[in-house]
């Protein structure tokens, strides 16, 4: 029997290996290979296509479902076809799209990958803000002399930056912020006193005076009942008329109607989004046509650094659920 290395530093012999089902994604993308190799390695893979081509024969070997891009998605009906399904490993902290307390009255386990992306993900943030604020995109392919005014940008140095949602992702904005030396100002999950002066942020108890001083305005909150549509027509008038919004937290943070007015009426200059609902946008959607929007495919988590750990830590997850062992990252129900 040969044996197979698992990451990191694992042996994992090749009779031993577990069924997981994986997104075609694996298969249909560009993808590393070593990643796709990182599963099979420590799983004996079936894509989500082979499992249709043949659900009896698979479906009573499936241990985990490795979760990538909402994928494959985790419908009841394919839930309860999988007797021996033990783990959802979801690659990702958001875990909106998956009904917690059903998954777990089924018995399985769910588990996400937190903190590994909050580099990329802050880093994404940050070039969206100064991308929109210096109007990089539009600027591409100009002239270096005469200019259009329309190109003319907002200064990011010594401006005013609120964050809503100062966790993991948060509060890594905030550092990048203060390296632009701007002003911090952060609502909900209420950081240490030294995390306040390490950062140079303040606490705003309520987030409307967040809103009312901030120059951008930057969403990195989790997708909850509460913070659904948390940024609709109300909290859109209250930003400066200056002010852009920027969000890489969840689509359905920001009610995209009232935010299409808002940009349409000069109610706030811009909006940078790595995120929307649905996503892809319709073609014909509105918030495509407008010129004081930037808009990229949902590609915070995008870089092969962070990618490769995600990968990682749902393997780790995922084994640990199946050999009945602590879970790292487990997500509970409330």
């Amino acid at each position: 029997m040969r044996t197979v290395m698992q990451h990191p530093l694992v042996v994992v012999m090749e009779g031993d290996k577990p069924c997981a089902l994986i997104s075609d994604a694996w298969s249909e993308h560009d993808y590393p290979k070593e990643l796709s190799d990182l599963l099979k390695q420590n799983f004996h893979t079936i894509s989500y296509r082979e499992f249709l081509q043949n659900p009896v024969l698979h479906a009573p070997k499936i241990q985990a479902i490795l979760m990538w891009a909402q994928s494959p998605a985790a419908e009841p009906s394919l839930l309860r076809s999988l007797p021996s399904l033990k783990v959802i490993a979801n690659g990702g902290v958001g875990i909106d799209h998956l009904d917690l307390p059903f998954i777990a009255s089924l018995g399985v386990k769910v588990t996400n990958t937190p903190g590994v992306v909050s580099d990329a993900t802050a880093d994404i943030g940050m070039g969206l803000l100064l991308a929109s604020a210096r109007k990089i995109v539009q600027a591409v392919g100009h002239k270096t002399n005469n200019l259009p005014a329309s190109l003319m940008g907002f200064e990011v140095t010594g401006s005013t930056l609120g964050i809503i949602g100062m966790g993991h992702i948060g509060y890594k904005i905030a550092q990048r912020g203060k390296g632009f030396e701007m002003k911090i100002l952060y609502h909900n999950r209420n950081r240490s006193a030294e995390d306040e002066r390490a950062v140079g942020a303040t606490y705003c108890e309520n987030m409307d005076d967040l809103l009312r001083r901030s120059d951008f305005v930057m969403l990195a909150v989790n997708l909850t009942p509460e913070t659904t549509g948390l940024i609709g027509q109300r909290e859109l008038s209250l930003m400066k008329p200056t002010a852009t919004l920027v969000n890489v937290s969840r689509g359905l943070v920001v009610d995209q109607d009232a935010l299409v007015k808002a940009l349409q009426s000069g109610t706030i200059h811009a909006a940078a989004l790595d995120v929307t609902h649905p996503e892809p946008l319709p073609r014909d959607h509105p918030l495509l046509g407008l010129p004081n929007v930037l808009i990229t495919p949902h590609v915070g988590t995008d870089t092969y650094q962070t990618t490769r750990r995600m990968v990682e830590v749902m393997v780790e997850n995922a084994r640990a659920a199946v050999n009945g062992l602590p879970i790292p990252n487990e997500v509970k129900p409330q």
